[in-house]
């Protein structure tokens, strides 16, 4: 009987990875394709849980978790109406939920509220379900995600050579605009993230023109999008890729000045797609954000319950900002978070924000994980001007980048390794320590 660790949950974990990516790409609620995702990765994650692991998971980052679902529950379970007296606008107090006014939700939309709950759970499940792997297991599912990356980006390729504005309409429950993805964001998003993984498999895994190439295909593949944030914040993370990157890799000086050559003519390119009238119009980003400080403001304590955003905002939008077209996010997804949250959604994304940073220092010395904390610190800049993270294909995407980086099992990899030498002892060959490596 063979002693070698099975591989199975790797495999089940990647396809499942795989297959967010090529239909998770819908912003819309209820669609037929998350709610399949999301069950998929509930059973594959419960499967994988079944099995015994000798990997740790951080209690701190466990605990977060904890907190985050128990917010989400604490929404949808019915409370004194009391409770709310001063809390929030008359307008959002809805109808009680039993006779007259007995109790009351803190979510003003529990439907919404539930698949919300599902969507984390989901989240939530992978990312353990990783953190379950051995370290090169965690490794091994990023062919998975390459495949899924090259997907998107084959669909997207045929897209833009075809026409400037191609809609693909009945193959999946939405829309597709860009790549598998109905946001052409969202589509800039997958890719910008890929970028330091592909830095990363041409430095380290000596693979140089192959990272080559698919490197210059992300970049000319955000040029075609046109999404201003994903050009710009596709050049800020390539630089920092390479520079961050390449300082312990094996790549000569000259391979570094070609890339940094490549770049100044993208950003000549980037720059040409920008157009600063266009950055905030009158009905844009700064008025969302306006507005849904506003609703802050006045929901401070309970928020108005998770995936309640746009019923919500309309009741704080200004008579003068009502068009044909409907504000359906923030495009902050933390207002937007705080807005349905309250404090205590605040409180847990400082707690999040203070794990990521404390976890800076331990992953430095790793080059994935660096390579992966470059994708979740740009995906959180993104997450400044957009939603991306409201997508199943990115969420996912998002859980396997934080369980990179947060996976003991790396440093605890790194703490084993030391320097043997094998020595002659009275005709035996020995092992002997002789130090430990930096």
């Amino acid at each position: 009987m063979s002693d070698r660790p099975s591989e199975w949950d790797k495999y089940l974990l990647g396809s499942v990875l795989f297959i967010s990516l090529l239909i998770g790409g819908g912003t819309a609620s209820g669609l037929y394709t998350d709610t399949l995702i999301q069950v998929v990765v509930i059973i594959s994650a419960a499967v994988v849980f079944s099995q015994t692991s000798g990997q740790r998971i951080s209690r701190s980052v466990l605990w977060l978790l904890i907190f985050a679902v128990a917010l989400i529950v604490l929404q949808i379970v019915p409370l004194p109406a009391a409770i709310f007296n001063g809390l929030r606008p008359e307008l959002l107090l809805g109808e009680p939920w039993a006779d007259e006014t007995q109790f009351r939700f803190i979510s003003v939309g529990v439907g919404r509220t539930i698949e919300c709950l599902l969507y984390l759970l989901a989240a939530a499940g992978f990312f353990l379900a990783v953190l379950r792997l051995r370290a090169e297991q965690v490794s091994a599912l990023l062919p998975f995600f390459f495949m899924g990356v090259i997907c998107n980006g084959l669909a997207g390729a045929i897209q833009y050579s075809l026409s400037d504005n191609i809609a693909i309409v009945g193959l999946l429950p939405f829309t597709i605009n860009a790549g598998l993805f109905a946001n052409v964001n969202h589509f800039s998003a997958l890719l910008f993230v890929s970028i330091p993984f592909v830095v990363y498999y041409g430095l380290f895994r000596g693979h140089l023109l192959s990272g080559s190439v698919g490197l210059i295909a992300l970049l000319l593949l955000l040029l075609a999008a046109g999404s201003r944030a994903g050009v710009l914040i596709g050049l800020a993370i390539t630089i920092l890729s390479v520079v961050f990157l390449s300082a312990r890799s094996r790549a000569s000086g000259l391979t570094i000045l070609l890339i940094f050559t490549g770049l100044t003519a993208y950003t000549i390119g980037a720059w040409t797609k920008i157009d600063a009238d266009a950055l905030d119009p009158a009905f844009g980003r700064g008025e969302f954000a306006r507005t849904t400080i506003e609703g802050i403001k006045d929901n401070w304590a309970t928020g108005v319950g998770f995936g309640n955003f746009q019923k919500a905002y309309q009741i704080y939008e200004r008579g003068g900002m009502i068009f044909r077209q409907y504000v359906n996010h923030a495009h902050n997804e933390y207002l937007e978070i705080a807005f349905e949250g309250g404090i205590p959604a605040i409180l847990l994304m400082a707690g999040y924000f203070a794990l990521l940073f404390a976890a800076l220092a331990r992953v430095r010395r790793d080059p994935l994980q660096k390579a992966a904390f470059l994708s979740v610190s740009f995906l959180l800049i993104h997450s400044l001007v957009d939603y991306p993270l409201r997508t199943e294909a990115l969420a996912m995407t998002f859980a396997y980048m934080n369980a990179i980086i947060f996976h003991k099992g790396f440093a605890e990899r790194l703490s084993r390794k030391s320097e043997m030498i094998e020595v002659d002892h009275n005709g035996d060959k020995l092992s002997v320590l002789i130090g430990t490596s930096s």
